[in-house]
């Protein structure tokens, strides 16, 4: 009786390797074993990236926010404390919206937020 040896299983696993690098400068795209380094080191960054993105974007939230408080007589952390005391459960992130769009609306926030302190 023969003996399979299970090429068919090692050439899809090579082959889903190899399609992920596709586009991969040089040999990383067509040659198996430099394609696996690439593509785990590819993954790696992209782990790390969902990671940085996060703190990027709270970063840019608390940059907008701290320019919409100076121009309403007020610096970011008195702001936030101020918040915090009125009982305004808004995240950074709306906020940081409503800086943008709605600086009426933002105002009647920092003056919530003065009266609170």
């Amino acid at each position: 009786m023969a003996r399979i040896k299970g090429a068919l299983a090692t050439r899809k696993r090579r082959n889903k390797t190899l399609k992920l690098a596709k586009g991969y400068f040089g040999a990383k795209s067509k040659h198996f074993k430099m394609a696996k380094q690439a593509v785990m080191k590819s993954g790696q960054y992209a782990y790390i990236g969902r990671k940085q993105k996060k703190r990027n974007f709270r970063q840019l939230w608390i940059a907008r926010i701290s320019a919409a408080a100076k121009s309403n007589g007020m610096n970011y952390s008195t702001f936030m404390n101020g918040c915090k005391k009125a009982g305004i459960t808004l995240n950074r992130k709306m906020l940081s919206e409503i800086a943008i769009h709605d600086a009426e609306g933002f105002a009647a926030i920092v003056e919530k937020a003065k009266s609170a302190l």
